[in-house]
């Protein structure tokens, strides 16, 4: 999910597409704080790891 907001906010930088921007500034938040969650243990969506 963060490789997935990485490239959403690279292809709306160069297209200029302001949704893409979003989606992926969106996109890394979550996939971070998941990453983050995941991390320390905390079992997430029935889910002890989160990949």
């Amino acid at each position: 999910m963060i490789v997935l907001g990485v490239i959403l906010l690279i292809v709306g930088f160069v297209t200029g597409i302001s949704i893409l921007w979003t989606i992926g500034i969106i996109l890394l938040v979550v996939g971070a704080a998941l990453w983050i969650l995941g991390s320390m243990g905390h079992a997430l969506a029935g889910r002890r790891h989160y990949w």
